[in-house]
């Protein structure tokens, strides 16, 4: 009777805890991270006996975990991916809308302004349209300075995030050691302790969303983790930390440091995966790149207005003021290049632009080794040629080229030598579109005259014809107008013989048939005039003039009328300026619209690309997800099935107790 009351208490004991373990199934259905347990039973040893072996009952061995290291790893991969896309999309799609929103972005501001220009070319003495004109280019710049802040803006935000981010990551960090030294604690008896092992995954899982971190096992049973390219962000019970801060050669922009003990590395560049990673690859890949292309655009529009109004007449007969303000004053020259923080000198450079046509969208790395400088450009790797490399005396002017010696458009005046190891930041176009402002505020001043006229004189007897001059070349902007006049006026006197000459007997000092050759009567023949000082024009002489017949060209003081330079003005709309390959010349360029319209549709081509890519990485999660939950997630089904059956099985196993009792009392009650 002592056997099957030992084999019916060990069923009952067996089913108890299995009755246990289901339960806390059961209860457990909605825990996060939870892994379904079952009880493993195997048999007691037998005993022998005449007849054989006979079974002594059951017994526990273990409460198993329904686990896999590679499903729970798939998920941990793709929730770090996943969260990467999605941090990504959401800065982006802001980005996006901003940019290419019919009241938000450039584009509206741009038409409007080049449409008052052509307002204002039909009629160039009228002063409200000149009015017009001034208005819009004030409401121009305010927009690349909205647009511009709204980014900032956008940038702020990323750097609270990163933080927030950081602390998240930093407070994981510390619970998943604490789980770590609590797990090799308890596995120490032989057993796994299944619950702290459940609440560690998830731990790590929650991690995984905000950096992508590397697992490793060790024999105690606890995990280490990594981070970047393999900095120890928890080995065993013991942590390092994430700190993030004012960049060093940037303090705007906010960078990851791993901090392990009293050290400390930079490790941003490193960082892939969770939404820490799409903060940084968004702010890489996106954000950086636009601010640079909305300042490249900003510059170019100042530089050629300003310029083209510097070689016109106002209508006072006065050399054009410029309509936008100085973007190479000194104080914004300094705010292009930014002093490291670890520079031991006080040394402060200055950016000038010297070719906006040219400028790159990149920021470029200065350093100074005590004798050379060296530079590369960021967007690409590339090494800069500096010009003198190795000042022999300051202040000096560094210029840069690439390798195929393309100028970057941009020039570095040092007042005095830096300290070795000094290292610089240099962001030509950064913040073009933030600094840039309409500074005229008199609309007569507008420059829309052409500082040359010509005429025909009366007396002439044949029917020849002059065009109006077009200054092709400048030798300053804005031009001398002193010098101009000086040369002028210049007579032309056609000597019947195909050229003109002045006196009769001299050829015209400067002036030249392009294509070379004699003047051909009946038909227009382009000529162009050196005025000295660099300054050259061009015109057409047409018709059949008859000989000792004069042309004249002389200063335009008085064009009141006069809206050659305004045309050459709503030229610059559609004249590539923006992106010129010095090597092959301006066609290489594109205009303001189609700079800025390159730039929407980068914006809007990688939006594109990151919804596809979320729409993907989230079907991966929630494969990956569903493969796990199919082997380790609790099924209420299943386990009520089971709650069925252990009581069942407990039920029966107390009725073999109940049976050895009542065979023990039959027995007893024999020898009474």
């Amino acid at each position: 009777m002592a056997d099957l009351l030992s084999i019916g208490l060990s069923g009952l004991s067996a089913n108890k805890t299995s009755l246990a373990v289901t339960g806390h199934n059961i209860t457990n259905v909605n825990t996060p991270g939870f892994s379904r347990q079952d009880a493993v039973q195997a048999t007691r040893n037998p005993q022998f006996s005449g007849a054989g072996y006979i079974g002594s009952g059951t017994t526990l061995v273990d409460i198993r975990r329904t686990y896999s290291e590679f499903l729970t790893t798939q998920v941990r991969s793709s929730t770090a991916l996943s969260s990467d896309v999605e941090a990504y999309r959401s800065q982006i799609e802001q980005l996006d809308s901003l940019l290419a929103g019919t009241t938000t972005g450039i584009t509206p501001s741009l038409q409007k302004f080049f449409s008052s220009l052509q307002t204002a070319a039909e009629d160039p003495s009228n002063i409200p349209a000149r009015q017009l004109v001034l208005s819009e280019a004030e409401g121009l710049a305010r927009r690349f300075n909205t647009v511009s802040d709204r980014i900032t803006e956008q940038n702020s935000f990323i750097n609270k995030q990163m933080v927030a981010v950081s602390d998240q990551v930093n407070r994981l960090a510390s619970s998943i050691a604490g789980y770590n030294d609590a797990i090799a604690k308890a596995a120490a008896n032989g057993q796994q302790p299944n619950d702290l092992l459940d609440v560690r995954e998830e731990a790590i899982r929650q991690l995984s969303t905000y950096v992508g971190v590397t697992v490793v096992a060790q024999d105690d049973s606890s995990l280490n983790l990594f981070v970047g390219s393999g900095q120890p962000l928890v080995v065993g019970s013991t942590t390092s930390r994430l700190e993030v801060g004012p960049g060093q050669g940037d303090p705007t922009r906010f960078e990851v440091n791993f901090v392990s003990g009293g050290s400390s590395q930079g490790i941003t560049s490193l960082i892939t995966g969770g939404e820490l990673g799409g903060l940084i690859r968004y702010r890489a890949e996106s954000l950086d790149p636009t601010l640079n292309s909305l300042g490249r655009l900003a510059l170019a529009v100042s530089d050629q207005v300003n310029t083209q109004l510097g070689q016109g007449l106002d209508l006072k007969g006065q050399v054009g003021t410029a309509l936008f303000g100085d973007y190479n004053d000194t104080a914004l020259a300094q705010l292009r290049v930014r002093a490291f923080s670890s520079n031991t000198s006080n040394v402060q450079p200055a950016l000038n632009i010297t070719d906006t046509s040219v400028l790159t969208t990149s920021d470029y790395r200065l350093e100074f080794d005590g004798s050379n400088y060296s530079a590369r450009r960021l967007s690409d790797g590339a090494a800069m040629t500096i010009s003198p490399s190795s000042p022999g005396s300051y202040p000096a002017t560094l210029t840069f080229t690439d390798a195929a010696g393309r100028d970057q458009g941009f020039e570095l005046a040092i007042d005095s030598a830096p300290a070795a190891d000094d290292t610089f930041l240099l962001q030509p176009t950064r913040r073009g579109a933030t600094t840039i402002s309409a500074v005229l505020d008199q609309p007569d001043q507008l420059a829309f005259a052409a500082p040359v006229r010509s005429e025909a004189d009366l007396q002439n007897r044949g029917n020849g014809s002059i065009s109006q001059p077009d200054l092709i070349a400048a030798g300053s902007s804005p031009i001398d107008a002193s010098a101009i006049a000086a040369a002028l006026p210049m007579g032309f006197i056609y000597n019947g013989a195909g050229t003109f000459e002045n006196p009769p007997g001299t050829p015209v000092t400067g002036l030249t048939r392009v294509p070379a050759g004699a003047f051909v009567t009946g038909q227009s023949n382009s000529y162009e005039l050196d005025l000295g000082g660099g300054n050259v024009v061009s015109f057409a002489i047409s018709g059949r003039p008859e000989s000792g017949d004069t042309f004249t060209l002389g200063f335009n003081s008085n064009g009141v009328s006069d809206n050659r330079n305004a045309l050459k003005l709503v030229d610059l709309q559609n004249k590539q300026t923006v992106g010129v390959d010095p090597s092959v010349g301006i066609s290489t360029g594109v205009s303001f619209t189609d700079g800025y319209g390159d730039l929407v549709e980068r914006v809007g081509t990688l939006t594109a690309q990151t919804r596809q890519d979320s729409e993907a990485t989230g079907a991966i999660l929630k494969q990956a997800t569903n493969n796990r939950d199919s082997l380790s997630a609790v099924n209420l089904d299943e386990e009520a099935a089971n709650l069925i059956k252990f009581e069942q099985y407990y039920n029966a196993s107390a009725q073999v107790i109940q049976v050895a009792r009542s065979l023990f009392d039959t027995l007893i009650n024999t020898f009474r």
